[in-house]
């Protein structure tokens, strides 16, 4: 019982952390994180700068709460959009005629045998650098991953008794898909978005560590990353502390999203 109030508590602190960076870093830090001073450059961490100073004389510990907007704020629209585009396209699939339904459901799967980064990446290099391009290019990446399963939902949802019922009072196809088909094939979404959120905010990172995300000077954990791969020999927290905190929000996530999953499928957490 108790490790299972820890595994709820401590990942859901953290996150709360993390949505209070996003919300109000000032609460968190008062040090500007794009103020540089050259004379104290490459501080280790320590009383004036608690996580160490960048090779611009950046507060480092400034950088990574204000980097949390940018980092978050990608994987939270990316995650929207990719859920919003993937249960529209799911539901519309598992009601659709059997040639459209089909030619969908192969379109989710070519676009499925491409690694998520991979595809971003490519989306990226089509439309150029620019965080609402990145945005764009992992929410498209992430789409199948929704539209399948909702899919598959809706093909068991739709030979339902309550959705014949529905049809023998006359009811109109767009009164049943809003009222009892759609309702009933969200339930795995919540679980899946939450996982997927992690995965979109490591995309996310990572397109901006290739330089196609928020550009510098802005705070963001990937393009810190970037800047720091070329002090590591000599500053190793420039590239430890937003790495760190990139792992945590990830692990974090990926906790909370197994122990709903496990939830929804009426297991033990």
């Amino acid at each position: 019982m108790r490790g299972n109030v820890l595994g709820w508590l401590v990942p859901g602190a953290l996150l709360a952390l993390l949505a209070l960076a996003v919300a109000a870093p000032g609460l968190l830090t008062a040090a500007d994180p794009l103020a540089a001073d050259p004379m104290d450059a490459l501080a280790p961490p320590g009383g004036a700068h608690w996580f160490g100073s960048d090779h611009l004389g950046r507060d480092v510990l400034a950088r990574v709460v204000y980097g949390a907007r940018h980092s978050i704020s990608i994987g939270v629209a990316a995650t929207v959009l990719a859920v919003t585009s993937g249960v529209l396209l799911g539901l519309a699939a598992g009601l659709s005629p059997k040639w459209l339904d089909e030619a969908l459901a192969r379109s989710f799967d070519v676009l499925s045998t491409l690694p998520e980064l991979l595809l971003a990446l490519l989306i990226v290099a089509i439309t150029g650098p620019g965080t609402m391009n990145v945005i764009f290019a992992i929410a498209v990446a992430q789409i199948p991953n929704y539209a399948r399963v909702v899919r598959a939902q809706t093909f068991v949802v739709r030979r339902s008794g309550y959705v014949e019922q529905a049809v023998t009072f006359g009811r109109s196809r767009l009164a049943i898909t809003a009222g009892h088909v759609l309702p009933n094939v969200l339930g795995p979404i919540p679980v899946l978005a939450t996982i997927g959120l992690g995965q979109a905010v490591i995309a996310g990172s990572g397109l901006s560590f290739l330089g196609m995300g928020p550009q510098p000077p802005a705070a963001e954990w990937g393009a810190m990353l970037s800047e720091a791969r070329n002090y590591l020999r000599v500053a190793w927290w420039e590239a430890f502390f937003p790495g760190l905190a990139i792992t945590l929000t990830v692990v974090c996530l990926t906790v909370v999203g197994r122990r709903l999953q496990r939830r929804f499928e009426g297991r033990t957490p």
